[in-house]
């Protein structure tokens, strides 16, 4: 049965644009993930598995979108009565011939591991986090309405499916149209910024922890976290996030607009399909930066701690003197 119900569903979202045949259904397995999560916590008032379900979607929504292709053939075979095809191997990236073997190209390999990394640390540190403390506090007034725990889930489906554009764009390609493409500065550029932020964001969060369970120790009585990368920015966890998904927009966005790859897109390879690439690519740095700096990150802590400490004057002197996202040098 659950075979039956996977071969409609890759036939339902077979379309004839490679972009959609991935993103359709990768996008509604981020939704239909978050509802399976959502429903029982929903029921029960808790928050506890919100952030860990959230990094889940994540790193299932990527590995799905790398190997759909791979489902469909496999798919088609069984349908026909053949043999069904291996999936492919990652170890054959560095036995195969050429720039990509076995149905996979480094590219998409390389932007969907950053993100598997990337998922997989945050989930861990924020589901230890929550168990530490009990509660989420971001969630005492939303678990009790179930209309704002909903739009809470529905919101982290559309997080994930956003911010996963520019990797479902890669990952919809042909492997024989990326490997025609060669190594290009923006492979290099956007790698690097997502190495340089994914270790800003785990050295500022290492600092953070470190201070609390120092406080919870009672090795000091600070309230307020000044010290590492928190005297070089307010948040500097937040600027290393969007800048790590900033590196793999760029990475997505410096092959798409290149001709081989928009042919294999079903693009001509003229404006549109340029447009299309670049917004593909940016929407999601553009949404993680509205949505730490408007939304939920920025203006919830500001309010939080601002209500506790907003008459101190060595609270007031660290915001004066701090940037609020960009790191000052010195």
């Amino acid at each position: 049965m659950a075979s039956g119900l996977l071969h409609k569903f890759l036939h339902l979202t077979s379309f004839r644009s490679p972009f959609l045949r991935t993103a359709v259904p990768s996008v509604a397995a981020a939704f239909a993930l978050q509802t399976a999560v959502g429903v029982p916590s929903i029921l029960a008032q808790t928050e506890r598995f919100y952030d860990a379900s959230g990094s889940a979607t994540f790193l299932a929504v990527t590995v799905l979108s790398l190997y759909l292709p791979s489902l469909r053939a496999r798919a088609a075979a069984s349908l026909a009565g053949a043999a069904k095809p291996p999936f492919p191997s990652l170890l054959s990236l560095l036995t195969g011939a050429g720039r990509y073997a076995g149905g996979l190209h480094w590219r998409q390999v390389a932007l969907s591991a950053a993100v598997v990394f990337w998922s997989v640390r945050l989930g861990s540190y924020l589901f230890r986090r929550v168990l530490q403390e009990g509660h989420d506090s971001r969630f005492d007034e939303i678990r009790r309405s179930p209309t704002k725990f909903t739009g809470a889930f529905v919101g982290q489906a559309t997080w994930v499916s956003l911010c996963l554009m520019p990797v479902l764009a890669v990952n919809s390609v042909p492997p024989a149209m990326l490997a025609a493409v060669p190594l290009k500065f923006t492979d290099v550029l956007g790698l690097a910024l997502f190495a340089g932020g994914f270790a800003f964001e785990i050295v500022a969060d290492r600092q953070k922890g470190r201070w609390l369970q120092q406080r919870r120790e009672k090795l000091h009585d600070e309230q307020f976290m000044t010290r590492g990368l928190w005297c070089r920015s307010q948040f500097p966890n937040y600027f290393g996030e969007c800048t790590l998904w900033t590196g793999i927009a760029t990475a997505a966005a410096g092959v798409l607009v290149t001709r081989p790859v928009q042919l294999g897109l079903g693009f001509s390879g003229g404006l549109a399909g340029k447009i299309f690439a670049l917004a593909a690519s940016f929407v999601s740095p553009a949404f993680v930066s509205f949505l730490l700096l408007k939304v939920t990150g920025v203006p919830l802590s500001e309010k939080k701690y601002d209500k506790k400490y907003g008459d101190r004057e060595d609270y007031q002197r660290w915001k004066r003197n701090t940037p609020k996202f960009f790191p000052k040098l010195f």
